[in-house]
């Protein structure tokens, strides 16, 4: 019998985080490419296999039927050998605040593409730092890629913030195909604005914090010359207290944005504002199309479409470097980015 052929990925290449572990194993099933990872997160304080890690995991081998090595606290090499996609219903359960978010982009590409429909709860936080919050994955991410003709929903059933977590997402996903013929897949510039709007809130905490962060996100936009934001207040109960606060705005042929900040002891309402509109600022002044979480994110379902796309985004960053080389180990793409000129293009 003829042996597996694995591909072999270095955990330690650009970004060197988790990130390299949940593009490959969405991939690795995507593709039934058997992989083995080594040096897992190499440049992160605590390297190796954490909880959140272990869950999304947990996901990719449950969904795919997985053969796995590997799999344990502070791991730093993984087997993961997939046979095929498991379409249905699932829980998974982070057991801390570690990211629900992250955990469905590990499963969501696979299941997206499966014959048939999925349905996945998962439990941990929902509006974390460093990770995209439930908002900004469900109103931007998983919009544009209705764009895309997939047919992805999300509810937000509980709020979960550090440190205890205990937030509940569902997802519903139909399944569908890419499509090739949306704009967002040849977009260099921005239009022109249709809408901006926003969301401060707070759990356990006065209202009167989101009413200052709400303040001073509208405060901070005035020199932009834009229309004022609407901004939703909302007050809410949850296991951990936290604020958060979220502006999104939408550009014609379908183009959004996201920018959003969460609250911390110690950290004042305004200075959350400042952090929002230091984020829009940023990719405001570049015009061009994609905000660079956004870039991270579609490139994947781009590059399935198998068709030429191009796009523009504010920042290159090292995820989207890191991604386009894994793009390029699976796929055998080859995917350009012209750092200068932020342009991202495969021919």
């Amino acid at each position: 019998m003829e042996k597996t052929k694995i591909l072999q990925i270095d955990g330690s290449f650009g970004e060197g985080g988790g990130q390299i572990l949940r593009t490959s194993l969405s991939l690795s099933i995507l593709t039934a490419q058997a992989i083995e990872i080594i040096n897992l997160r190499a440049k992160r304080k605590n390297p190796g296999l954490q909880r959140q890690h272990l869950v999304c995991l947990e996901a990719a081998q449950k969904i795919s039927g997985a053969k796995v090595s590997g799999a344990f606290l502070n791991s730093k090499f993984l087997r993961f050998e997939p046979r095929k996609i498991r379409p249905g219903k699932y829980e998974f359960d982070i057991g801390t605040a570690g990211s629900t978010t992250l955990v469905a982009e590990t499963i969501l590409l696979p299941l997206t593409l499966a014959k048939r429909p999925s349905e996945i709860l998962i439990i941990g936080g929902t509006h974390n730092p460093l990770s995209p919050p439930f908002h900004y994955f469900s109103e931007v991410f998983l919009e544009t890629l209705r764009t895309l003709n997939l047919k992805v929903r999300a509810n937000l059933e509980k709020w979960g913030f550090y440190p205890q977590g205990g937030g509940r997402i569902r997802l519903f996903i139909e399944p569908s195909e890419i499509s090739s013929t949306s704009k967002i897949t040849k977009i260099l510039e921005r239009g022109e604005l249709k809408s901006i709007s926003g969301l401060s809130v707070v759990a356990n905490l006065p209202v009167s914090i989101a009413l200052r962060q709400k303040d001073s996100l509208i405060k901070e936009l005035k020199p932009f010359s834009l229309p004022e934001p609407e901004i939703e207040i909302e007050e809410i109960k949850t296991l951990s207290a936290g604020t958060f606060l979220f502006l999104k705005l939408i550009f014609e042929d379908n183009l959004i944005a996201g920018f959003s900040g969460l609250g911390k002891i110690g950290k004042r309402a305004e200075e959350v504002g400042k952090e929002v509109v230091q984020q829009f600022k940023d990719y405001w002044s570049f015009q061009k199309a994609f905000d660079p979480y956004l870039a991270d994110q579609l490139i994947l379902y781009l590059a399935l479409a198998k068709k030429p796309f191009s796009f523009t985004t504010s920042r290159i960053t090292s995820h989207l470097t890191t991604i386009v080389w894994l793009l390029e180990k699976f796929l055998n793409l080859k995917i350009s980015i012209d750092q200068e000129k932020k342009i991202v293009n495969l021919a």
